[in-house]
C-alpha cells in the first residue's frame, strides 16, 4: 500500500516521516491546505494555530467536508474537478494513507553477518586460519609432502565449517523470526471504526480512514487517527500513551475552554462525539510512536549473557592450557634434541616445531565450546517455533527464557480466563424472576405490558452496541460485551432495537464511564408531548443506591421500602457469588422544564424508579481451572486483576481456582488508598483485585518486583503498556488487544487464553533445562578431551597425543554441534511444572552438575589413559606398528562412545531424576541425533583409513569399545547418589534456596492458617454459647431462690432459706450468628500472630 506523502513544509518527528513530492503539493493546495499545516497545530497542541486555520468550521470547509454529512463513499473527483480511476485519491495524495511503510527488511545476509559478529566465532576464525595455514604447509613442505592423501587442510576447513553452521543456524533462525512478526503485523490493523459518509453511518477498516473524514467516538474506543473535536457529551480521553499525562483530558472546543485536539493511540474513557480527521498514517501520533519504536535493538537474552561469559572464561583456560602444552612440548623436543647422539637438521626441526603448533592450535579448539551458541539458538529457535503453534507469538527472545523464572502472573479476567462471550442467564424483573437462558421468552411473556415496554424502550435507547458483519463476515451484535448481551436478550424477546431508536430520537446522553459506572440516556415519551423518560442502566449497587421507587409485580410503580430494597440486595449478592455480572435497569420521567435544568456532566439520577436486574454470565475458559492448578503447582502464584466488582471477582476467581482458602481480595480503591508498606504487608495473600485500574497493574507490578518477583502481566489496552513495559513479561492479546500494547508486550496471545500463557512457562523452563543439559554435556567432553590430549602428548615417546587433531575435529564438531541438536530440542514435560522456579541470578551451573562434569571426566580420563597404556594386554594385540594403530583406533571409539551415552546422562540434570531414560521415546530428534552419531562413527573407522588415522576393527573389540562406553550410565548413577556437599565447596545445590524461589506465603500455608482460624472461631464461637448457657442457668438458679425465700408462711411459721454467695453473672442473650461474627472479628484481629505461629 502507498505510503504517507505530501507537506514539505512541516519537519517530522522522524526522519522519513513524510515523504514529499511535486505531486503531493499539487494535492494539497488544490484542497487550500496543507499536511504540515495540518500537524504543525498537533506537535505541539498549538490552539492558536488552530484559530489561525480558522477553527474546526474552516477546516472541514478546506478538506471539502460536511461535517453533518461526511464525505461521499466514492469521491473520485478532485477540487478542481478532475476525474480519478479510485476513490479518494487526490485526498491519499495530499495527505497520505493510514498505513505505515513496511519496517525496513533486514536481508539474510546481514542477520548472517550479524551473527557472525561473536567473540567466541571470531576466535574460532582465527584458530581456523592458523590451522589451515599450518597444514597446507605440512602437506607442501613439512612432514606430510610425500603423503599419498593429503590431510592436513581437514582440519582448518572443519573448523570453518564449524563457523558457518553456527552463524548459519542464527541466521536462519533470527530471519523466521522476523517473517512471522511481519505475518502478525499484516493482521493488527485488521479492526473497523465508525464514520459518518453520505449523511449515514458506516463501519469502515482503520486503513481506508481518510483526512477529512467525520470519525464517531464511543467509550472504549482506541482513536486511530489525529483529530479536531467536532461536537459531542463530556468526552473524556486517556492520553497517556501519547503524552506521558496521567490525568484524563476532557475534549470540546476551544471557545468552552476544553482541548479540541484527539490524538491517536488515545483511549476514549467516556462520552462521545465526532471529530474531523487531520493527520493519519506516518504524520499522526500514534505513527510517530510506531516509526520510534521500529529503530529499538534487539536485545541479547541473559542466558547468552552468561554463557557468552562462561565462553569467555573456558577459552582463556583453553588458551591456558594450549600455551603450557606448547611450552612443554618444545622443552621437552629441545631436552630430546640435545641428548641425542646426533642433533636433527633444522628441516626437520621445523616440522616438529609445527606439529607441537597444531597440537597446541587442536587444544584451543577443543577448549573453546562453539557449541553453546549453538544449543541456545537451537533451543530458542525451536521452542519459539513450537510456542507459535501453542499460541505465543514470541516478540523478544530474552522473554522466552525469562518466562521459565516466572514466580507471579498478574491475569485480566474478560477474554484471558473467560470466553469474553456475554450472555444473560438470570434476572428479576417485576417482582418475576429468570432461571436460564432458555426461558427468556417465556419470563418476558409473564411481565406486564407496560413494564415489557419500558425495559425493551431502556435495553434499545440506552446503548451504544449495534448489529453488524463481525470479523467473519456472521451478523453480531458489535460494542460492549455487556450491552451486546442485553441487545441479545431483547432480540429474544422480540426487540427490533432499530425500531425503538428511530421511534426515540435521543435528547441528551451521558456515556457509560469507568467512574461513574452508569450510562443515561433521555428520550421523548411517545405520544405524550413534553415528557421524558430517563433511562439508566450500570452497576446495581450504583443504580440500586439511586432509587426511591419500584415497578411491583402488577406493573404499578409502589415505594422502594427497606424490606424489599433488602430483597433486591440479595438478588444482586446472590447473582454475584455465582460469578454473573449484574446490570440494572431503571427510569424517571421527567418534563421539559426539568429536562433544560439537567446539568451537561452530571446525569439526573435522583428519585428513580426500579425495572429490575440482570445476570451476566462470561464462562470460563475451559481448562483454565486445571492450569491455574499447574501455576500452583509449579510455585507460581496467579493473581487477577479485573475491573469487575469485588463479590463477582471472587466468585470467578474461586471458580478458576485462583482465590484459595486464606486468600485475600481487594478492591482498587482499597490498594489506591494504603502506603507502599501497607501494600507490601497484603501482597504476600493477595490473589484478588477488583474495580481496578491500569495505574494499580502498575503499581502491582512495582511492588512485587521491589519483593525480587520476576513478574508476568497480561493487558490489552493501550493505558495497560506501561504496565507490560515495566514487568518482566508482558502478555498482550492478539485478538483484543490494541496495536499500542502489542508493541509494548513481549509475548503476544494469539488466542487471549490463559492456557497459552501456562504453556509458555513450560516453554521457558524447557529452553533453560536444555542448554543447562547441554551445558554439562559440553564441558564434560571439554576437560576430558583437553586433559587426555595433553597428558597423553606430554607423556608419550614422539610428543602425540592419544587423539589426532582430525579425530578432535570429528569429536568436536559432530559430538557438539550435533549434541546442541538433540539435547536443545527435548520438549516441555510435565515434570517441569512439578518445581519450583529458579531464583533471577541464580548459578547457571549448580553443584550436582558440577560434580557429574567431573566425575565423569575424570572417569573418561581414566578410562583412556588405561586403554592407551594396558589395552595392548586387555585386548590381546600384538606388540607392532599395526597393534598400536588398532589400539588408538579403539581409544577413539571408547572416547566416542563415552560421550554417547554420556549424552544420556546428561538428559536429566536435577538429583532426583535418576532414570535419564524417561520420555526418550517421545524424544525424536535426541534419537536420530544418536542414530546419526554412530553410523558416522562406524563409517569413519570402518573406511576413514588415511584421514582419520583409524583402521576397522573386529566384532568383539567393536563390542569392547561399546560396553565402555556404556559404563557412563551406571557411573552417572551413582555420582548421583553421592551426598550434597555444596556447602563445603560454596556451590549452589539444585534444591537450595539460592537455586529455588519459593512463595513467602504459599497456598498450602494460607490453607492451614485459614483452618486454624476457623478452628479458633469454632471453638470461640461454643466457648461463648456454652457460657452464655451457664450464665443463664445460673441467673434461673439465683431468681428461683429469690423468690422461695421471699414467699410467706402458709402455716403459721417462718421459714428460713439459706442465703446463696454466688452472684449472677449479667449476661446479654447470645444468638449463634452474632456471636459467630464478634469471635470471627476478634480471631481476625488477632491473625498476625496466628500467621506467625504457624
Amino acid at each position: 500500500m502507498a505510503t504517507a506523502t505530501g507537506g514539505s513544509e512541516h519537519t517530522p518527528l522522524l526522519p522519513g516521516g513524510a515523504n514529499t513530492s511535486q505531486a503531493g503539493s499539487s494535492y494539497s493546495s488544490a484542497f487550500g491546505i496543507t499536511a504540515g499545516e495540518l500537524t504543525d497545530m498537533l506537535d505541539p497542541k498549538d490552539p492558536e494555530k488552530l484559530q489561525e486555520l480558522g477553527g474546526a468550521a474552516q477546516i472541514c470547509k478546506k478538506l471539502q467536508v460536511d461535517p453533518k454529512v461526511g464525505l461521499r463513499q466514492r469521491e473520485q473527483i478532485g477540487a478542481s474537478g478532475e476525474h480519478y480511476d479510485e476513490p479518494f485519491q487526490a485526498r491519499r495524495a495530499a495527505f497520505g494513507r493510514n498505513t505505515l511503510p513496511d519496517a525496513s527488511v533486514v536481508t539474510f545476509w546481514q542477520l548472517l553477518y550479524a551473527a557472525y559478529n561473536d567473540h567466541t566465532l571470531i576466535m574460532l576464525t582465527i584458530a581456523a586460519a592458523v590451522s589451515l595455514a599450518v597444514g597446507i604447509y605440512d602437506d607442501m613442505l613439512g612432514s606430510h609432502k610425500d603423503d599419498e592423501v593429503k590431510v592436513g587442510w581437514v582440519e582448518g576447513a572443519a573448523i570453518f565449517l564449524a563457523v558457518l553452521v553456527v552463524c548459519f543456524t542464527n541466521a536462519i533462525n533470527d530471519y523466521q523470526k522476523e517473517k512471522q512478526f511481519q505475518k502478525l503485523n499484516a493482521k493488527k490493523e485488521d479492526r473497523t471504526v465508525k464514520v459518518r459518509r453520505d449523511g449515514g453511518e458506516v463501519e469502515i477498516g482503520v486503513q481506508e480512514l481518510n483526512v477529512g473524514d467525520i470519525l464517531l467516538i464511543e467509550p472504549g474506543d482506541i482513536i486511530p487517527v489525529d483529530g479536531v473535536y467536532l461536537d459531542g457529551h463530556n468526552m473524556t480521553c486517556d492520553e497517556s500513551s501519547a503524552t506521558g499525562e496521567s490525568d484524563a483530558v476532557k475534549k470540546g472546543t476551544t471557545d468552552e475552554g476544553r482541548d479540541p485536539f484527539v490524538l491517536s493511540g488515545a483511549k476514549v474513557l467516556e462520552g462521545v462525539g465526532s471529530m474531523v480527521v487531520v493527520a493519519v498514517g506516518t504524520r499522526s501520533f500514534y505513527g510517530k510512536i510506531m516509526m520510534a519504536m521500529r529503530q529499538g535493538e534487539t536485545a541479547v537474552t541473559p542466558l547468552q549473557r552468561k554463557l557468552d561469559i562462561l565462553a569467555e572464561q573456558i577459552a582463556k583456560y583453553g588458551m591456558s592450557a594450549a600455551i603450557l602444552l606448547l611450552i612443554t612440548l618444545t622443552v621437552k623436543y629441545l631436552v630430546n634434541c640435545a641428548l641425542a647422539p646426533e642433533f636433527p637438521p633444522a628441516s626437520i626441526m621445523f616440522s616438529q616445531f609445527v606439529s607441537i603448533v597444531i597440537e597446541a592450535i587442536t587444544v584451543v579448539v577443543v577448549a573453546v565450546p562453539e557449541g553453546l551458541p549453538m544449543a541456545v539458538t537451537i533451543s530458542l529457535a525451536y521452542a519459539t517455533t513450537k510456542m507459535l503453534q501453542d499460541g505465543n507469538l514470541v516478540r523478544q527472545l530474552a522473554a522466552c527464557e525469562t518466562m521459565g523464572g516466572a514466580t507471579v502472573v498478574c491475569t485480566d479476567k474478560t477474554g484471558t480466563l473467560t470466553q469474553n462471550r456475554m450472555t444473560v442467564v438470570r434476572g428479576v424483573v417485576a417482582g418475576r424472576e429468570l432461571q436460564s437462558r432458555a426461558e427468556a421468552r417465556a419470563f418476558f411473556e409473564t411481565l406486564p405490558r407496560e413494564t415489557r415496554s419500558l425495559l425493551l424502550e431502556g435495553i434499545a435507547v440506552n446503548s451504544t452496541a449495534f448489529e453488524g458483519p463481525d470479523e467473519q463476515g456472521n451478523i453480531d451484535f458489535i460494542g460492549s460485551k455487556s450491552e451486546c448481551a442485553l441487545l441479545g436478550f431483547g432480540k429474544v424477546c422480540g426487540l427490533d432495537y432499530r425500531c425503538e431508536r428511530a421511534d426515540h430520537k435521543t435528547a441528551r446522553v451521558y456515556p457509560f464511564s469507568s467512574e461513574k459506572k452508569t450510562m443515561t440516556t433521555i428520550v421523548p415519551v411517545t405520544g405524550r408531548e413534553g415528557l421524558f423518560h430517563v433511562h439508566a442502566k450500570g452497576a446495581s449497587e450504583i443504580v440500586l443506591g439511586s432509587c426511591t421507587r419500584m415497578i411491583g409485580s402488577d406493573g404499578t410503580v409502589t415505594e422502594l421500602d427497606d424490606k424489599a430494597r433488602a430483597e433486591l440486595q440479595t438478588h444482586i449478592s446472590k447473582f454475584a457469588h455465582r460469578a454473573l455480572r449484574t446490570f440494572a435497569l431503571a427510569y424517571k420521567e421527567i418534563d421539559a422544564d426539568e429536562l433544560a435544568a439537567c446539568n451537561d456532566d452530571e446525569a439526573p439520577l435522583s428519585n428513580l424508579v426500579w425495572i429490575g436486574v440482570m445476570g451476566i454470565q462470561d464462562p470460563l475458559r475451559n481448562g483454565v481451572r486445571k492450569a491455574v492448578e499447574d501455576c500452583h503447582g509449579a510455585g507460581v502464584i496467579v493473581r487477577m486483576i479485573t475491573g469487575d466488582n469485588i463479590e463477582t471477582a471472587r466468585a470467578i476467581a474461586r471458580d478458576a481456582g485462583i482465590l484459595t482458602k486464606g486468600g485475600q481480595a481487594l478492591s482498587g480503591p482499597q490498594w489506591r488508598k494504603m502506603t507502599p508498606e501497607q501494600q507490601h504487608a497484603v501482597l504476600p495473600r493477595l490473589q484478588v483485585m477488583a474495580r481496578s485500574s491500569p495505574l494499580d497493574k502498575q503499581i502491582m507490578v512495582e511492588r512485587l518486583q521491589e519483593r525480587g518477583e520476576v513478574v508476568a502481566m497480561t493487558g490489552d489496552g493501550t493505558n495497560d503498556s506501561p504496565a507490560l513495559k515495566l514487568a518482566d513479561v508482558g502478555f498482550s492479546m492478539g485478538i483484543a488487544g490494541t496495536e499500542v500494547a502489542k508493541e509494548a508486550s513481549d509475548i503476544i496471545l494469539m488466542d487471549d487464553n490463559f492456557n497459552s500463557i501456562v504453556k509458555a512457562l513450560r516453554w521457558g523452563r524447557a529452553v533453560n533445562d536444555s542448554v543447562r543439559k547441554f551445558l554439562q554435556f559440553q564441558l564434560t567432553v571439554n576437560i576430558a578431551a583437553v586433559l587426555l590430549t595433553f597428558i597423553s602428548a606430554v607423556f608419550s615417546s614422539n610428543g602425540q597425543s592419544a587423539l589426532t587433531a582430525v579425530q578432535l575435529l570429528f569429536l568436536n564438531l559432530i559430538m557438539d554441534s550435533l549434541a546442541a541438536l538433540g539435547l536443545a530440542t527435548e520438549g516441555p514435560t510435565d515434570a517441569l511444572l512439578n518445581r519450583p522456579p529458579l531464583q533471577r541470578n541464580s548459578a547457571l551451573i549448580t553443584f550436582e552438575m558440577w560434580r557429574m562434569i567431573i566425575g565423569q571426566a575424570a572417569f573418561q580420563l581414566g578410562i583412556n589413559l588405561l586403554l592407551l597404556h594396558h589395552g595392548t594386554e586387555i585386548f590381546h594385540l600384538p606388540d607392532s606398528p599395526a597393534g598400536n594403530a588398532v589400539l588408538r583406533t579403539l581409544v577413539f571409539n571408547a572416547f566416542i562412545f563415552l560421550q554417547v551415552f554420556n549424552q544420556i546422562n546428561c538428559r536429566r540434570i536435577l538429583p532426583h531424576e535418576f532414570n535419564v531414560f524417561a520420555n526418550i521415546h517421545r524424544d525424536t530428534g535426541f534419537l536420530l541425533v544418536q542414530l546419526f552419531i554412530i553410523v558416522a562413527q562406524w563409517l569413519i573407522i570402518e573406511y576413514g583409513g588415511v584421514a582419520f588415522s583409524t583402521v576397522p576393527l573386529t566384532g568383539a573389540q567393536w563390542a569392547g569399545t561399546v560396553f565402555i562406553g556404556m559404563l557412563s550410565l551406571p557411573v552417572g548413577l551413582l555420582i548421583r547418589m553421592l551426598p550434597d556437599l555444596s556447602a563445603c565447596f560454596g556451590l549452589e545445590s539444585a534444591n537450595s534456596a539460592a537455586q529455588q524461589h519459593r512463595p513467602e506465603v504459599s497456598t498450602a500455608r494460607m490453607h492451614i492458617v485459614s483452618s486454624v482460624k476457623d478452628v479458633q472461631h469454632a471453638v470461640r464461637f461454643f466457648s461463648a454459647i456454652h457460657n452464655s448457657q451457664q450464665a443463664r442457668q445460673q441467673k434461673a438458679s439465683d431468681d428461683s431462690r429469690n423468690i422461695l425465700s421471699e414467699a410467706p408462711s402458709f402455716v403459721g411459721r417462718s421459714t428460713t432459706m439459706p442465703s446463696s454467695d454466688a452472684t449472677a453473672v449479667p449476661t446479654a442473650n447470645v444468638s449463634a450468628r452474632g456471636s459467630w461474627t464478634r469471635v470471627k472479628r476478634a480471631v481476625d484481629k488477632s491473625g498476625d500472630s496466628t500467621n506467625g505461629s504457624i
